[in-house]
């Protein structure tokens, strides 16, 4: 679960990280009205929504009067901002945050995050910070400075200042270096985060180190204990099919492509998107049911992706273990029933009472598709979904001639 600059800021300043101060507005008038709290005659206000590279999509603007300030959150607020990491759709602007400006003197780069190839705690610094990191790592990689930390033991004294050694912090700012890198440590590991990203990190010339952006994520799986966290979500920045499906607690990733899925298992569901692909087709969407598909929750998933009006066929894979085929099928002909569905619908059963199973769905009389293997069922998924394109556009063809 990721959170805004603002949230992050106010989590690391109760961990001893120096942040510049601001405050958040939802409208242009709250935006002059924090402008006016902070002691600054330059602000700069910044869009609050989960993505990087806001600067370059205009979602971060510097003001020297008031009326900037309005202007800045009035051409910011209720709008949809576009950046490399949002994808065309982009992300809407709810909120911005007005912070005094900084004078600064050089950047840095700092991360730390859990690295799972090696069940480690890795520290990731550069001397070299700012919007352009993600470059720095392909042109000058050694520039950049990683320090694996053991979890068990937790972040050393001697490896806090290796990393500030690292950083090129001034001797008169290593104590406040070595405060902010082992705060930040403190954050990721009480908080359950999994990444905790301060680009840049500067210093300022009157010589603080400030943390001016952050970026945290957090360990869906452990926002069940992390409830002031959890508060902390907002909805309007994630799929509101992802929404839904953790409504349900369902595990559902939107995707580009026009074939809906329906899985039970996160290998199994890897596996089936890659057989899509290597079939010629695109998935639609990752979603794994789990577990405990039950009638009522092999109907929730249905609908949820069904709620994609681009999918023009669905493919359901179930590899029943815990779970059972007769049961599956049982769900399944009631979710189609129920709902009515207009699109070929191909399904995939293997594992505890198949037979049973594959008798339900063709003793239903609807038309559903089966399919013995994985590969067949990819295959047959992607033709039924040529099928309906190509009939979709013979009808726009029809209709243009009239």
């Amino acid at each position: 679960m990721d959170i805004h600059e603002y949230q992050a800021k106010e989590i690391l300043t109760g961990y001893g990280v120096r942040i510049a101060e601001g405050g958040v507005a939802h409208s242009p008038e709250e935006a002059v009205q924090r402008s006016r709290e902070i002691s600054s005659k330059v602000w700069v206000v910044k869009a609050q929504i989960h993505s990087g590279a806001r600067g370059k999509a205009g979602g971060i603007r510097l003001c020297k009067t008031h009326d900037e300030v309005e202007a800045a959150a009035q051409d910011m607020l209720g709008k949809i901002m576009v950046t490399r990491q949002t994808g065309p759709a982009g992300k809407v602007c709810s909120r911005v945050y007005v912070e005094a400006a900084t004078d600064i003197a050089r950047e840095i780069y700092f991360c730390i995050l859990v690295d799972r190839s090696t069940e480690r705690i890795v520290m990731i610094g550069s001397s070299q910070g700012g919007m352009e990191i993600e470059e720095l790592v392909e042109t000058h990689p050694d520039v950049i400075k990683k320090i694996y930390v053991e979890p068990a033991v937790g972040l050393q004294e001697f490896q806090a200042r290796e990393m500030a050694f690292a950083l090129d912090i001034d001797d008169s700012l290593l104590n406040q270096a070595i405060k902010t890198i082992k705060g930040c440590y403190r954050a990721l590991r009480d908080l359950d985060a999994n990444m905790l990203e301060i680009n840049p990190l500067v210093v300022s010339n009157n010589g603080e180190l400030i943390a001016l952006d952050a970026k945290m994520n957090f360990d869906t799986n452990a926002l069940f204990r992390r409830h002031k966290i959890f508060e902390l979500r907002d909805n309007s920045q994630i799929d509101p099919r992802e929404v839904a499906a953790a409504d349900h607690d369902l595990s559902y990733i939107g995707l580009d492509g026009d074939i809906g899925c329906m899985i039970n298992g996160a290998g199994l569901a890897m596996a089936t998107m890659d057989m899509i692909k290597l079939a010629g087709g695109e998935p639609a969407n990752f979603l794994d049911v789990g577990g405990g598909a039950s009638a009522e929750r092999t109907e929730k998933a249905f609908r949820l992706v069904l709620a994609d009006k681009g999918v023009k066929a669905m493919l359901v894979n179930i590899f029943a273990g815990i779970n059972r085929c007769d049961w599956i099928a049982e769900g399944v002909v009631s979710a189609v029933r129920n709902i009515d569905m207009k699109i070929p619908l191909i399904v995939r059963l293997s594992g505890t009472n198949v037979e049973a199973g594959r008798k339900i769905i063709a003793d239903s009389g609807l038309p559903i598709i089966m399919a013995e293997t994985l590969a067949d069922a990819a295959e047959k998924a992607v033709k039924a979904r040529n099928a309906v394109v190509a009939a979709e556009s013979n009808m726009a063809e029809r209709r243009r001639g009239e």
